[in-house]
């Protein structure tokens, strides 16, 4: 199928932490020529920021003031996608055990929050845009075309954490990780705003079992049958 040839529409993945939605979000995009908006990426550089502010992540006022400040971007790099904040590449730092504890509380803040769904929504106007987070089809892009709710077992999404940190090297054992996934995991549920829910709309896809190229084929066929559905209709 020709992308330039059919509607394009905005894809929202939603799910909890460590379910892959950034890896997925990723190749969906690429698989159907869209751009890929990795919205956690924002609030890992929030976190950062605030952290080399010396802020405290329970400081809400201070880290909404902050983040209104922030002019966050997201761009294609040579090894994915490069994040700058207010001009300047953040990218490899967003990834640190400092930032992971603490995303989580600053993620929880309304004002950050609001900030980050502004610059998301800009990001989707013109469609053709693959975003993954937490609220992004219930809050963020609520008439996405395509919702997906992306989840695993939390022993599943505890092990890929743990691969990717480099397994025994990381100094991290897996029984931390998954209490910590399970952690974030309530406190995402139980924010006052925005929290983590599956859309009603939403598609539930749980990728337990499955590699990440079915999980991906599952989505695009999704995306593909939806795009031929609203060009047979504008006909």
């Amino acid at each position: 199928m020709n992308p330039q040839s059919t509607p394009r529409i905005n894809i929202a993945i939603d799910g909890p932490a460590g379910a892959g939605k950034s890896t997925v979000a990723r190749l969906v995009a690429g698989a159907l020529k869209y751009v890929y908006v990795d919205t956690g990426a924002m609030y890992r550089a929030v976190t950062r920021l605030a952290l080399d502010a010396g802020l405290r992540p329970d400081d809400e006022r201070s880290i909404g003031e902050l983040a209104g400040r922030l002019d966050i971007r997201l761009l294609p790099g040579e090894e994915g996608q490069r994040v700058l904040v207010n001009g300047e590449d953040v990218s490899s730092r967003l990834r640190s055990r400092e930032v992971n504890r603490n995303v989580a509380r600053v993620a929880q803040i309304e004002a950050v929050r609001r900030r980050m769904a502004e610059l998301q929504r800009r990001m989707a106007e013109a469609k053709g845009v693959v975003m993954d987070g937490r609220d992004i089809g219930t809050h963020v892009l609520p008439d996405a075309e395509l919702k997906v709710f992306l989840t695993a077992s939390p022993r599943e999404r505890a092990r890929r954490r743990y691969l990717e940190s480099g397994g025994e090297r990381s100094g991290v054992s897996l029984d931390q990780l998954e209490r910590e996934i399970e952690e974030r995991d309530r406190m995402d549920r139980e924010r006052e705003f925005a929290p983590l829910v599956q859309a009603p709309d939403a598609r539930l896809l749980d990728s337990t079992g499955k590699t990440v190229e079915q999980v991906v084929a599952q989505i695009v066929e999704w995306g593909q049958a939806l795009t031929r559905t609203n060009s047979a209709e504008e006909k």
